[in-house]
């Protein structure tokens, strides 16, 4: 867990860096198409996962000035916390998340998210999960988006969420 926590206050540091060396404004009613690659970092909200850590792939479509288009796939290891890997047999546990969404300006480059859609268990005999997730974020001239959301799953037999910290790049396409 040191680590995490370790981890967590470094994406601090840099959120904190990146706000205050380039605050800019989101720019005009542009209807651009941009790639994010983000890294996310997650605290779990069940046992016997301790830390998220994953990765994805994020389109995003201007609609309007304030409203924008999302759609994601990813991948996500759930790291099992060392007091339970020796009865699941796992040290980690792995999801593909593809989603759709919306991101909602509220106040310049700053937003509200949701996407909605579905959790690919990598497991044998996995099982697929619904997904929900309600975020905000603010998304920077350079390219550079913050995004802090809670990600819910909920699968036949049970349910398991994360908040998590996205830091990514996009590129306009």
């Amino acid at each position: 867990m040191k680590n995490s926590k370790k981890l967590i206050v470094s994406a601090v540091a840099a959120v904190a860096l990146f706000f205050a060396t380039n605050v800019n404004a989101q720019s005009g009613d542009s209807k651009a198409l941009r790639l994010g690659i983000g890294v996310n970092a997650g605290i779990p909200t069940d046992d016997p996962y301790g830390f998220v850590i994953g990765g994805d792939l994020r389109l995003q479509k201007d609609f309007s000035s304030n409203i924008s288009g999302l759609l994601s796939a990813g991948y996500n290891s759930w790291m099992v916390k060392d007091k339970f890997k020796d009865i699941s047999g796992k040290s980690s546990v792995g999801m593909i998340p593809v989603k759709a969404g919306a991101k909602i300006f509220f106040a310049e480059s700053a937003y509200f998210s949701g996407e909605l859609g579905a959790g690919f268990s990598t497991e044998d005999g996995g099982k697929t999960a619904f997904l929900w997730a309600p975020g905000v974020g603010y998304g920077f001239d350079n390219g550079l988006d913050l995004g802090l959301r809670y990600e819910g799953a909920e699968y036949k037999g049970g349910s398991l969420g994360q908040v998590a910290l996205r830091v990514a790049y996009g590129f306009k396409l």
